[in-house]
């Protein structure tokens, strides 16, 4: 089957890993047309807007994307691309799997957890003011609508993939109107799921959790900050961002992306790991029906590891040009 699928290459090492991404993709004979677009920083250099309109329009038009890392210029005025394309396009469940790869020394071998992160609301909406002078206020918001959707989709999600146990993580013993709303439709949409485990954490012993026996959470469900924190906090545990897949979806579209920076100091020199592109790339062709093909990259990907070629930041020595034709050629004979 052909799909059309919007590409947004992104800033410093984007086009770099964007391109290893798309020959691998092409191994494993998957038919996809790139409706290519630009976004992030070196484009406010040229037009003076980072996210511009014809950008949500190809992926609301197409309803898939893949996106490089993208830059934001600082100090300048100029939103988040990652935030304005979340709010946009209604992306309100971030998803991370955590999992340890073969050959990357992680802190705690056969790690495996997946983290569900509400993605529209909480801290991050962006409401604040100075209320005097010395004195600034930030208004978190947490609505039913939101947290109920964020925990059917953990749920839904945990019984798609045969998980045991969706753990909701909260402060409802502090905040107990906020976060005692998001444990209160957690438990509503439990009793929807009977054949998994629901558990719940405080956000604090969560953290200890993960550095002591991070499996057991399975699937965490939680608010937007606490999400953004955990989830580099898991990458810590397998080897970094360089190598975690990230999505966010939505009713009418998602975007697939990297989740790690565009890393400007590397660019252009031929040693960026690709490898976390690679694997929201198969996160996509599993949403897209194409799972036979996101088997065979991700046996590629695994032999590719067991092997011992690895990029530099994963302590090998293979160029960004080496790792891919490694792993295109183990797709090919998976």
């Amino acid at each position: 089957m052909a799909h059309t699928i919007t590409l947004i290459p992104g800033d410093g090492i984007g086009p770099e890993v964007s391109n290893a991404t798309m020959r691998v993709l092409a191994a494993a004979e998957v038919d996809i047309h790139w409706d290519v677009q630009e976004a992030g920083a070196a484009v406010a250099e040229k037009r003076g807007i980072t996210l511009p309109d014809e950008v949500l329009a190809s992926i609301r038009k197409n309803k898939i994307a893949l996106k490089g890392p993208i830059g934001t210029p600082i100090g300048k005025g100029f939103r988040s691309v990652n935030v304005t394309l979340r709010q946009a396009l209604d992306l309100y469940a971030n998803v991370r799997p955590v999992r340890s790869l073969p050959g990357v020394e992680p802190r705690f071998e056969g790690t495996d957890v997946v983290i569900v992160r509400e993605n529209t609301e909480d801290l991050y909406s962006g409401l604040e003011l100075m209320i005097m002078p010395g004195i600034a206020q930030s208004m978190k918001i947490i609505t039913e609508r939101a947290s109920i959707r964020i925990c059917e989709y953990a749920f839904d999600y945990a019984e798609r993939l045969g998980r045991k146990r969706v753990t909701v993580v909260h402060k409802a013993n502090i905040m107990k109107l906020s976060d005692g709303l998001l444990l209160e439709c957690f438990r509503k949409v439990a009793q929807k799921h009977p054949r998994i485990e629901p558990a719940e954490v405080i956000v604090d012993a969560c953290a200890m959790q993960m550095v002591k026996n991070a499996n057991r959470l399975d699937v965490i469900v939680t608010e937007n900050l606490y999400g953004d924190i955990l989830s580099d906090l898991g990458a810590g545990l397998v080897g970094g961002l360089g190598i975690i897949p990230g999505a966010n979806i939505g009713s009418e579209a998602a975007v697939f992306e990297a989740v790690h920076g565009s890393a400007p100091d590397i660019a252009g020199k031929g040693i960026a790991n690709p490898t976390a592109l690679i694997q929201s790339a198969v996160m996509m062709l599993q949403h897209i029906g194409e799972h036979s093909a996101a088997r065979k990259i991700e046996r590629g990907l695994l032999t590719t590891m067991e092997c011992g070629t690895r990029t530099v930041d994963l302590g090998g020595s293979a160029s960004t040009e080496e790792f891919t034709r490694t792993l295109c050629d183990a797709v090919s004979r998976a």
